[in-house]
């Protein structure tokens, strides 16, 4: 079975960026769709991005214009560009990949999971 595994997180001071990166073990990205999820403390896990098997991209809306998914031809990374990054994007950062080729938004439609990188942002 594919693993994932998420790294890039950290702090960083608010208005800053960082990328987080996700690596399988196994190319898999041309059959599946794959998302990031985050979970802030007291909080549900909720949906930040996806990127589908056709290459189209969905977001959420508190991240529209400031983050990006995307990754690399012939690669198994998949990456996600943070930019303007603001305190309430403190969380843990989750990558997935879906069951189905077309973006996913629920966290039941994706049937692997990373083991999480914590990004924290500092005001």
């Amino acid at each position: 079975q594919v693993q994932l595994v998420e790294s890039g997180g950290g702090l960083v001071r608010a208005g800053g960026s960082l990328r987080l990166s996700c690596a399988a073990s196994e190319r898999t990205f041309s059959t599946k769709s794959m998302g990031w999820f985050r979970q802030a403390p007291g909080k549900e896990r909720e949906f930040v991005a996806g990127h589908s098997w056709s290459g189209s991209t969905r977001y959420a809306d508190s991240v529209k214009g400031r983050f990006t998914i995307f990754r690399a031809y012939n690669s198994n990374t998949v990456y996600l560009q943070m930019n303007s990054m603001k305190p309430e994007d403190t969380a843990v950062y989750y990558c997935a990949r879906a069951m189905t080729g077309t973006v996913a938004v629920a966290s039941l439609q994706y049937d692997v999971w990373g083991q999480g990188t914590q990004v924290t942002v500092s005001s």
